[in-house]
């Protein structure tokens, strides 16, 4: 078996959690709010919304809603809209965390998955900057690390045969 549950594994394992269905626009998080429950998105779509600003849509079945905060002992940081009707597997964070020791670990892989992505956006817009590229650039790179970092769900992001930071020729 392997070290790091992959999301159809993930899911398999929350079948027996408790389900909760929203309707769209509804806030299943709430910035400010301390809640210490995870969200697994079975259906549906949800946007993240932080200080108003839309950062990402996710859709992917297994995604993990609610984790900084379990994990930081902190009130959620973003807003979790639905798009559509979504339903959620919902489970008490702490009883989740320690029944499992997979689940602990998929939610570790798919930080450490975006953590790496952030470093390397900000090397490549570091480098962006040092170069005087155009803002135009600077933000097509910018919209890439949203889509990116985003809580997909998917541990392992795409491969791709090209850094998907360097901007297209298009962009200049």
């Amino acid at each position: 078996m392997p070290l790091v549950l992959d999301a159809a594994d993930f899911q398999k394992r929350c079948a027996g959690l408790a389900m909760e269905r929203h309707q769209a626009g509804v806030n299943v998080l709430t910035s400010g709010s301390k809640t210490e429950r995870l969200f697994v998105l079975r259906s549906g779509s949800v946007e993240i919304v932080k200080d108003g600003v839309q950062i990402a849509k996710v859709s992917a079945p297994g995604a993990v809603f609610g984790e900084l905060a379990v994990l930081l002992d902190q009130a959620h940081t973003a807003d979790v809209r639905t798009l559509e009707v979504s339903d959620f597997y919902v489970a008490n964070a702490a009883t989740l965390l320690a029944h499992d020791s997979a689940v602990p670990l998929y939610v570790a892989a798919i930080l450490a998955q975006r953590l790496d992505r952030a470093n390397q956006a900000l090397v490549e817009i570091k480098r962006q900057l040092r170069a005087g590229e155009p803002r135009r650039v600077i933000g097509k790179t910018v919209e890439k690390v949203e889509q990116l970092l985003s809580p997909s769900g998917d541990l392992f992001y795409p491969s791709y045969s090209t850094n998907p930071f360097v901007p297209d020729e298009s962009t200049h």
